[in-house]
């Protein structure tokens, strides 16, 4: 336990620049380092959060914490990456937001974007070289890829991913080694595990909003919990329902109403703020609950945040071993090949939209960004001297 919860807290020092770089982050450690899992493991994990509602990288990182030691290896998986962005996004609520308004502060989150383009483009390069060998599973990666480009949006994703699973399982041959170990949970039946996380998923999300008007705090907790069950494509998806949600509080009495003790400036501040710290996004509710409650501001945070990431979490525990076992049907097999390559064509889009584009401003990053994929490769430099590496740089560029 203790082991998996100071490898995932040292990602989350680290994890800058999105999901997208969470999964390049997530694949170096797990797949590359570690082998706690295979490279088809960990595709099929990215897959299945894809289909699933709440925060991707998020519940990629409680599913392998989930596979190497049960629930409580997934808790410790969430806690430990989540946590500093958890503490940041509390310090930054308390602090106010000026301290986002200091230039070498800036500088230094302008090189870890850089970063997470380089940690992007390896682990697309990587996935590619794995799950795109033949004509028709690259067709599939540069077709997903650019439909996303030209429609981004959740929709444009998961047709992307059905028209890939349909194609896989017509046209591409199942390659599946009987012999090829999994780390990942397979089984047919339905286990006690997996009905109480959906009973509990259920009852959160069509029970609990009946009993929310009682209490000021479960009200809380029921929104958060509605957001975070009806979020599909990441954190950046988070914004718009997440605002919608704590508008339709205005009906409400001055005791249970959840709006008015947010002002907009505070709500954008913290989503900047949330683009700015590592870490999952979805850690916007750490910062919003903090003014929810303003007499327990703390306790506000924290319940916030349980309720946004838990719906994906219990839905990972539901669907987790099916997954795996209706992949090792021949067709289903087949099926995720074409979804694998598309996954690939899906992390594309994003090395470009939002990772790429929110970091390259000038020439001087292009080669920051060439130079660092060269000393990745080439040297296997850690990834924490990169880290180092990239925040003086971009503290660099700002004096200069």
């Amino acid at each position: 336990m203790l082991l998996i919860f100071k490898t995932f807290f040292f990602l989350g020092c680290i994890s800058f620049g999105g999901p997208a770089a969470h999964i390049g982050y997530f694949r170096s450690a797990f797949v590359e380092k570690r082998q706690w899992l295979s490279s088809e493991d960990y595709a099929q994990l990215i897959a299945l959060s894809q289909f699933l509602p709440g925060p991707g990288s998020s519940q990629i990182g409680f599913a392998i914490g989930y596979q190497r030691a049960g629930v409580l290896g997934g808790i410790c998986a969430f806690l430990g990456f989540t946590l500093p962005s958890i503490l940041l996004m509390v310090m930054a609520a308390s602090l106010s937001s000026a301290f986002l308004n200091n230039d070498i502060f800036e500088g230094i989150i302008h090189g870890l974007k850089l970063l997470a383009v380089v940690v992007v483009a390896d682990a697309t390069f990587s996935m590619y070289r794995n799950f795109c060998q033949t004509k028709l599973t690259t067709t599939l990666c540069v077709m997903t890829a650019c439909f996303i480009l030209l429609l981004p949006s959740v929709a444009s994703q998961l047709i992307s991913l059905t028209i890939a699973a349909i194609v896989g399982a017509r046209w591409i041959p199942d390659k599946q080694s009987p012999t090829t170990p999994s780390s990942l949970p397979s089984h047919s039946n339905t286990s006690y595990k997996e009905w109480v996380a959906g009973g509990l998923f259920l009852s959160f999300f069509f029970i609990l909003p009946w009993f929310g008007d009682l209490n000021v705090t479960l009200k809380v907790f029921s929104e958060f919990f509605q957001t975070g069950s009806l979020v599909f494509g990441g954190g950046h998806v988070v914004l718009p329902l997440l605002q919608s949600n704590l508008e339709l509080q205005s009906g409400l009495d001055s005791v249970n109403s959840l709006q008015g003790q947010i002002s907009s400036e505070q709500f954008l501040t913290g989503y900047a703020t949330a683009q700015a710290v590592p870490g999952p996004m979805f850690t916007l509710a750490t910062y919003l609950g903090y003014f929810l409650l303003p007499n327990t501001p703390i306790l506000g945070a924290l319940i916030a945040t349980l309720a946004i990431f838990l719906p994906g979490f219990l839905l990972v525990i539901v669907f987790l071993g099916h997954w795996k076992t209706l992949a090792n049907k021949p067709v289903l097999s087949s099926a995720i090949g074409g979804i694998n390559a598309s996954v690939v064509g899906l992390l594309l889009a994003a090395l470009y939209q939002p990772v790429f584009v929110t970091a390259v401003e000038q020439t001087i990053d292009i080669v920051s960004i060439i130079l660092g994929l060269f000393i990745l490769r080439r040297f296997k430099c850690p990834i924490l001297l990169l880290v180092i590496g990239f925040m003086l740089l971009g503290a660099l560029l700002t004096i200069t």
